[in-house]
């Protein structure tokens, strides 16, 4: 009897031992406090043993929220019994998305005026630069003059044009607000008040639709900020819109090459709908004219960031005229607590792909990216050394913007 009692221990120990090598205990404490799931995400994660062959997923304390969204405590237990990890996680029904893949153009007028330079003023006292004496650099937007909210360019010689020697200028940087004081040079040639700044109040851009959601036709796109291309800086919205592209050719990426789609977009009646926030994570607004720019038959849900997994995948893309989907390789992924545009790094392996674009390309930005039949992020940024791979953005980080 004490042979077999000493056995069963012996077994017993065996078994867990095996367990717990075979768990990933350091995926499973490199997860974020806080994540979106489904019911078919939990479901998912069982299936496929992301954790280990041991680990079990389950929900416990459910408080309803409203009548589609609930929060609840995630437990990541061996044999579903030993708890390893508990994750706060607000818990949905899963949501369905149209996807997208099709090009789009983007037009932003700018929250403020954007500084790109500076230059001096011809005066009666010669050469001289206003802004000499102040913090005021590009990159920087002008906001409000002696408290007068700035819209437009115009604005500024309306302003200006008075007998005041002197004038207190706000404007922001970094999202932080700052102010000066300023006495502008009047222009010989036009007789004009002027501060010596070149500014502008619009960007455009090309970039991918990434989904619409079919409750109310909100859409997320691109995976990353519009910039300005002289300063770089993320552009704040005052009001945009976005329009259907006309691709008119591809510059193929090779090594420390960029390629590039070009494609061109007409404004005016043209337009597809609003854009709303332009963040690190996306431009986000309302479509107005859903169907010009998704295939109503292409759906899918919207994957929590824990379900993804290195392994195969699909990139969606119209690059070929027809909207797609090819073969790549997610390679790495990380369970960040913050968000961030460069969630994972993946690969394309389509040939027809890689002959038609030589990888990712400048344009791609927002691309769909699938896995187990779920959007589970988009392409974000390309690697100039190789073009094949690229980074992406998790889905529902773009979800919640």
């Amino acid at each position: 009897m004490k042979k077999v009692f000493t056995v069963g221990i012996l077994l017993c120990l065996l078994v867990t031992t095996f367990a717990v090598f075979s768990t990933d205990f350091t995926k499973i404490y490199s997860l974020p406090d806080k994540a979106y799931v489904s019911t078919s995400d939990i479901d998912l994660l069982n299936k496929q043993k992301t954790f280990g062959q041991f680990s079990v997923i389950s929900i416990s304390d459910v408080t309803v929220a409203n009548q589609k969204k609930a929060t609840a405590k995630m437990w990541v237990k061996l044999f579903g019994i030993i708890p390893i990890r508990q994750i706060e996680v607000e818990l949905s029904e899963g949501e369905e998305v149209y996807l997208g893949g099709t090009a789009l153009g983007f037009s932003i007028t700018t929250k403020g005026l954007l500084v790109v330079g500076t230059n001096t003023i011809t005066s009666s006292k010669g050469e001289m630069s206003p802004i000499s004496d102040t913090q005021i650099q590009k990159g920087d937007f002008l906001t409000h003059i002696d408290g007068i909210e700035i819209t437009a360019i115009a604005d500024v010689p309306e302003i200006l044009n008075s007998e005041k020697k002197s004038f207190d200028l706000t404007f922001s940087r970094n999202g932080i607000p700052y102010t000066c004081t300023i006495c502008p040079e009047k222009d010989i040639a036009s007789g004009e008040n002027k501060l010596g700044l070149w500014v502008k109040n619009d960007a455009n851009g090309i970039g991918t639709l990434t989904f619409i959601r079919q409750s109310d036709s909100r859409f997320g796109a691109l995976g990353h900020a519009i910039t300005d291309y002289e300063t770089g800086v993320n552009v704040p919205v005052e009001s945009g819109k976005i329009y259907k592209c006309s691709q008119v050719g591809i510059t193929k990426a090779s090594k420390n090459c960029p390629g590039e789609l070009k494609c061109v977009f007409l404004q005016g009646i043209n337009t597809k709908g609003t854009i709303e926030k332009n963040t690190p994570f996306g431009v986000f607004g309302n479509c107005t004219d859903v169907s010009s720019v998704a295939d109503f038959n292409r759906t899918a849900e919207i994957g929590s960031r824990l379900t993804i997994k290195s392994g195969k995948a699909k990139l969606l893309s119209a690059v070929s005229g027809v909207l797609e989907e090819y073969d790549i390789e997610i390679i790495k992924t990380y369970y960040q607590p913050d968000s961030d545009d460069k969630s994972f790094i993946f690969r394309v392996t389509d040939k027809r792909l890689l002959d038609l674009t030589g990888g990712i390309v400048q344009g791609m930005s927002g691309s769909p990216i699938l896995q187990n039949g779920k959007l589970v992020g988009a392409t974000t940024h390309v690697f100039v050394s190789d073009p094949t791979k690229g980074y992406g953005i998790y889905a529902d980080w773009m979800a919640e913007e």
